[in-house]
C-alpha cells in the first residue's frame, strides 16, 4: 500500500459535517451545506456548529430545507457523493420526522392549489380591452 493510500485510510473516520451533507445528498453542492451549518439551519443535538466540525457517527440533526424539517440520525460516514439509494443508508429518520414532513408537503400542495391561476397571455380582443380601459383613465 501506498503512503497516499494509508494517510487517505487514516483520515476516513473524519469527515466534516458540510461534506457529510453534500454526500447525502441533503444539498446538491458542499458550498450550500456549509451556508446552511453556518446560518443555523442545520443544528447538532440542537446547537449551531460550523460547517468544519467532524460528524460522529449517532450524532442526532436536524435539517431545515425551505419549510421542510428532516430529524436524522448519523449511522455512517462517508467523503464521495454516492447515488440516493447508497446515500439513504447513511443516516436514519425518525418516523415523527417523516410523516411531519408528509404532513407539511401535503399543506403545501393545498395551499398552492387554492392560488389563482392566470389564463396566460391575453387574447388581441383583451389586449384593446385592456388599453381602451387604461385610455380611458
Amino acid at each position: 500500500m501506498s503512503k497516499a493510500r494509508l494517510a487517505a485510510g487514516a483520515d476516513d473516520d473524519k469527515v466534516r459535517l458540510d461534506k457529510w451533507l453534500w454526500a447525502t445528498r441533503f444539498y446538491k453542492t458542499r458550498q450550500l451545506a456549509h451556508e446552511a451549518l453556518e446560518l443555523g439551519r442545520v443544528l447538532v443535538g440542537g446547537e449551531r456548529v460550523k460547517g468544519s466540525r467532524v460528524a460522529k457517527e449517532g450524532d442526532q440533526l436536524l435539517i431545515r430545507i425551505e419549510r421542510l424539517e428532516y430529524k436524522v440520525t448519523i449511522l455512517a460516514l462517508a467523503t464521495q457523493r454516492r447515488p440516493a439509494k447508497e446515500a439513504q443508508l447513511l443516516y436514519s429518520e425518525s418516523e415523527a420526522s417523516v410523516t411531519a414532513r408528509e404532513h407539511q408537503i401535503a399543506l403545501q400542495k393545498a395551499e398552492h392549489a387554492s392560488y389563482p391561476h392566470g389564463d396566460g397571455r391575453p387574447t388581441k380582443k383583451a389586449r384593446r380591452d385592456i388599453s381602451r380601459f387604461k385610455d380611458s383613465w
